[in-house]
């Protein structure tokens, strides 16, 4: 099974971030967006989810899966390759880092805050940019 699991490691805003104060993704009028959800998920909940269980519960989420089939359409799910968190619009977009800490738990951070500023500067930890939206 694959994984997107980090640990001990500090994304930060991608380079082409286009804000400067990091924003709580919007609702659309059709319901959540993948950001709402991934924002809600960890905001409310830092340290309690690794990045398989939040990318799986979203996965889940939007596509109707029954809680009773997720550890089989999990393991069907993780069989390939998936997006990290490296690719999510909290940190391409909105203008938020992500910590893991040793055991792959999971917060977020808001650009310019003095928690952002001491995970970017930590030695101990791994440090990997967000994905750029655009290419060169």
């Amino acid at each position: 099974m694959k994984t997107t699991n980090y640990f001990n490691t500090f994304i930060e805003v991608a380079d082409d971030c286009p804000i400067k104060i990091a924003e709580v993704p919007p609702q659309k009028e059709n319901g959540k967006t993948v950001a709402n959800l991934q924002f809600n998920m960890i905001n409310e909940n830092p340290y309690c989810f690794t990045s398989d269980e939040i990318i799986f519960t979203i996965y889940a989420e939007k596509n109707c899966i029954d809680k009773k089939e997720y550890a089989k359409e999990k393991e069907k799910y993780f069989s390939k390759g998936q997006a990290c968190l490296r690719s999510s619009p909290l940190s391409k977009r909105y203008g938020w880092g992500i910590h893991f800490d040793g055991d792959g738990k999971v917060a977020i951070y808001p650009f310019g805050s003095d928690e952002y500023k001491k995970y970017s500067n930590d030695k101990k930890l791994q440090h990997i940019k967000a994905m750029r939206s655009k290419r060169w």
